[in-house]
């Protein structure tokens, strides 16, 4: 099992049509997103199934296929970095997670983010200061402060809500749609894991800031009628 075998079989699973479909729907054109982003055209099952196949993949070589520019590439090396911190020693998992808030350049597009941040990050802070998060929620770099909203999914499935709602206060005023989206994600798992009181005060207290489009993620499990309501500032 090594790298060189394992990119053979990205190889011969490449779809290029469907390579083609994945390059619009992640937004990899000039001046979007995900700006110059490569794809071999596999579907997640069959990255799955690589990332299963190779999982005893030497440590130092997952880390190299992380900074692939193939977007599978990263996506395989995530998935078998999470699968090691879930089952990993204390010192594995500190040694995953400096290795990936090491390599948030390389994690970058929302999936990558969305499959990795909770797990790994979120994870290893779950016991520490949250300090890191914040940090990460004032950078520069749209998938650092993705990663920072994202991470605190692990606190929110213990039933903690402090951080999640003090990071989405800190991104109010971001200027990427991804962000919104991710911010209003968290807030609707607090309502749903935590306390919809919560929810509802954060979004009382917080309206005429918070973007619409975190606004509309975070009340879509509210019933219609109510959604009407709290779209329109009524609480």
């Amino acid at each position: 099992m090594t790298l060189s075998a394992l990119k053979q079989d990205f190889k011969k699973n490449a779809g290029p049509l469907r390579a083609r479909l994945l390059a619009r729907y992640f937004k990899t054109g000039r001046g979007e997103y995900a700006e110059g982003d490569r794809f071999l055209g596999l579907t997640v099952p069959s990255t799955r199934l690589l990332a299963k196949k190779y999982k005893d993949l030497p440590l130092n070589q997952v880390k190299a296929l992380l900074s692939s520019s193939w977007h599978e590439h990263r996506v395989c090396a995530l998935m078998m970095l999470t699968a090691r911190f879930r089952t990993g020693t204390v010192p594995e998992k500190r040694s995953i997670y400096s290795f990936y808030l090491a390599s948030t350049r390389y994690i970058n597009n929302w999936d990558l983010v969305d499959m990795s941040a909770p797990e790994i990050a979120g994870g290893w802070l779950k016991d520490k200061s949250r300090k890191p998060l914040y940090r990460l929620a004032g950078s520069k770099i749209l998938w650092e402060r993705r990663i920072a909203i994202l991470a605190c999914f692990n606190f929110i499935k213990a039933g903690e809500s402090a951080d999640a709602l003090a990071i989405a206060r800190l991104l109010l005023g971001d200027k990427h749609d991804l962000v919104h989206k991710a911010a209003g994600w968290m807030l609707r798992e607090v309502g749903a894991k935590c306390s919809q009181k919560l929810l509802l005060d954060f979004l009382k207290e917080n309206y005429a800031r918070l973007p619409r489009t975190a606004l509309r993620y975070a009340i879509e499990h509210f019933p219609r009628e109510k959604r009407k309501e709290l779209l329109n500032g009524i609480f």
